[in-house]
């Protein structure tokens, strides 16, 4: 081959190499560009929840510079295939449901959760409830206590199947009880997601205030929903937090979908538990830098005593976390959730 020819070969790689790391670096620049979106389960997309959304969109334009854009859904299953389609970068959804959008793609992570009262992961649950009218609570006791034996036949609300604490973490509680039983031993989770032997009629809620509006307004005689999810709207009036026998109120200036509902009480009849939720990204949307940014600011100091994220708990404010001592985001990984993949084994 002549030197000419080696010469020309050389200069055309070299020529084709430099135009395809500049398409690369146009086509990342013009990714840095768009819009960060970040999608929120329905529990968070409600009106009366602008502002909280607001702030963390603040928070995530300073960590990436980019504009950031709040996706709504009506639907978990939306949200879910948002993030792991890489259409949303950025969510805060239960565990649950990140499990399954990392089913779908490895690329979704979690990157922090909200921390217990302690400041650390020791703590950092949540609880899902199991809860009735106030004046129906005794048709649910056994010799005084409380009982889940109690629930059998009874209409039943849930919040998504692809909930934790509204239906992963109750309707392992609920087999793991019944199928000890012979009337209900073949009886599955899937089974509940319908009417079945245990339940002759299963609603969903499509969110957890829609599913204690369920209960409340007796559609079901039973709901499963968490206590965070409603806490902007009740306060304990009877009883100790987060345990059998609590009493609930409607505020009487709550938001919807408990404005029409001021003043009604339910009981608790079970909680239990469940890990707290995280926020998680898209490693195939946003780059290694902004995810590294991103996390930071978040578990940043400045991030932990911002009242618009944790709000005071005395503040009559509406926000998605409320401060309850050293409470903080910490670091997660993946493997946190494991207790959570079990319960689908």
């Amino acid at each position: 081959m002549s030197k000419k020819l080696v010469l020309l070969m050389t200069m055309i790689l070299c020529a084709i190499f430099l135009a395809a790391c500049n398409s690369e670096e146009g086509a990342a620049n013009a990714k840095m560009n768009d819009p960060l979106v970040m999608v929120w389960y329905p529990n968070e997309s409600g009106s009366e929840m602008a502002g909280a959304r607001d702030a963390f969109g603040k928070i995530f334009e300073e960590a990436t510079g980019r504009k950031v854009e709040q996706k709504l859904t009506t639907d978990y299953a939306i949200a879910i295939e948002s993030i792991a389609s890489g259409n949303a970068q950025v969510a805060f959804m239960g565990p649950q449901g990140y499990i399954e959008a990392n089913n779908k793609s490895a690329d979704v992570q979690p990157i922090v959760v909200p921390s217990g009262s302690s400041g650390t992961l020791e703590d950092a649950v949540y609880y899902s409830w199991l809860a009735v009218p106030k004046d129906k609570a005794d048709e649910y006791k056994v010799n005084g206590e409380f009982a889940i034996d109690t629930i059998a036949g009874k209409k039943f609300s849930f919040v998504s199947a692809s909930s934790t604490s509204g239906f992963k973490v109750p309707s392992s509680s609920i087999i793991a009880h019944f199928t000890k039983q012979d009337a209900y031993k073949a009886l599955t989770q899937d089974d509940l997601i319908e009417a079945n032997a245990l339940f002759p009629e299963v609603l969903f809620g499509d969110s957890h205030q829609g599913s204690a509006v369920n209960m409340i307004m007796e559609r079901a005689d039973v709901a499963a929903f968490c206590d965070t999810c409603v806490s902007a709207y009740v306060d304990l009036v009877e009883g100790e937090a987060n345990t059998a026998g609590a009493v609930y109120r409607v505020k009487d200036d709550a938001a919807a979908p408990f404005n029409n509902l001021p003043g009604e009480e339910f009981v608790l009849i079970s909680a239990t538990p469940v890990l707290n939720s995280p926020f998680v990204v898209n490693t195939s949307a946003l780059t290694e830098e902004e995810i590294t940014k991103l996390t930071e600011l978040l578990i940043s100091d400045e991030t932990t005593n911002d009242p618009t994220i944790f709000v005071p708990k005395d503040s009559g404010e509406i926000g998605l976390f409320y401060k309850s001592g050293d409470e903080r985001f910490v670091k997660v990984e993946d493997a946190w959730f494991d207790p959570i993949r079990k319960l689908s084994e």
